[in-house]
């Protein structure tokens, strides 16, 4: 029985730091000392991975880790034959969610055709997609063109999704004060569901000036990879309790264990669970949503194939999808990764 993950969307760099320096750590040691109660312990493992690394210098090592330390949770699932989803509320001591708020994300820009009209139209026809396939929120880009550019794509998106509140805007952090305090007043009017990573996700300054003059929901947060990045981001980034909203992704920040800290340290710090949405259009985030009681999830209907969207079984109904009833992940029931697994663990 094998247990099987991935980190994240898009990032996939870290096999000399797993081949060199986690999987020999963890292959040397007692093998009791990977042992708990109810199988591997992936907090054991997280640990073992680390041993010798220094603190501070994140990046690709938490996304190996998180690698190394979510099989294990896929393979306490398959040991228990229930899906992860299951087992991680179980261990945690959360009441399980079994359906998942999602929404949609895409909205990237499309080049130009002869008349001029083409990246209109193709926007328009992505979210109609989205939204026949049953999504009700959708998320675009803006910041890769003019202001007056990106509200023309609002207002497309607004005039075929019905409202603004069903409409974030990413910006990926883009922007300066100045560019995002001007995309700022020019959005606020649409009252759309969220901003998101206005500036640098390091800059909580940057950040803090821009909660302070947005009455709407800032997100942020896919880029911290540390329990020490998300206190930051609690104390200095102005982050407002009920309405903001955390996006770090346990794939690439250590893992589950780590990421379960960062929510205690959320929510000593007063805000809720229900803010934290995992970026991340992936199966193994949906369980983890769905087993922790948290706000919501991303997804990527037909992007970064073949580990983003959900297994076929997954259908969405009124904007949510329920995990797949396999047990484990179920990463083995996506007919475009199933091949590929099944050659790794030949």
């Amino acid at each position: 029985m094998v247990g099987l993950a991935f980190n994240s969307i898009g990032r996939f760099a870290q096999g000399g730091i797993l081949r060199d320096r986690m999987i020999p750590r963890l292959l040397e040691a007692d093998p009791e000392a990977l042992l708990g109660d109810d199988g591997l312990d992936p907090e054991a493992i997280r640990d073992v991975a680390m041993q010798d690394e220094k603190p501070g210098g994140h990046g690709d090592r938490a996304g190996a880790v998180a690698a190394l330390e979510l099989a294990a949770w896929d393979l306490n699932a398959k040991l228990a034959d229930e899906p992860t989803y299951a087992t991680i509320a179980r261990r945690h001591g959360t009441a399980a969610n079994d359906s998942v708020s999602v929404y949609a994300a895409g909205g990237y820009y499309y080049p130009c055709d002869a008349d001029g009209d083409g990246s209109a139209r193709q926007l328009r026809e992505e979210l109609k997609r989205h939204r026949d396939m049953g999504f009700d929120q959708f998320k675009i880009k803006v910041g890769g063109a003019s202001v007056a550019d990106d509200l023309r794509r609002i207002e497309q998106t607004i005039d075929v999704v019905g409202t603004g509140s069903q409409v974030a805007v990413d910006a990926h952090g883009r922007f300066g004060f100045v560019e995002a305090v001007s995309l700022l007043g020019a959005i606020e009017p649409y009252g759309l569901r969220w901003f998101e990573e206005p500036g640098d996700p390091l800059d909580y300054a940057l950040n803090a000036e821009v909660t302070a003059r947005y009455p709407g929901s800032v997100a942020t947060g896919e880029n911290l990879f540390s329990v020490v990045d998300v206190a930051n981001l609690a104390r200095y980034g102005g982050m407002r309790p009920g309405l903001d909203i955390f996006q770090m992704d346990p794939g690439l920040s250590y893992g589950l264990t780590e990421y379960v800290e960062q929510i205690a340290l959320l929510e000593n710090a007063g805000f809720d669970r229900s803010q934290c949405h995992p970026h991340g259009g992936h199966v193994i985030n949906l369980h983890l949503v769905a087993g922790l009681g948290l706000g919501g999830c991303e997804a990527y209907p037909g992007v970064f194939q073949p580990v983003g969207g959900f297994p076929p079984v997954c259908s969405v109904e009124n904007g949510r999808i329920s995990p797949p009833p396999a047990p484990g992940f179920g990463l083995e029931l996506n007919p475009g990764l199933s091949g590929y697994l099944e050659g790794l663990c030949a």
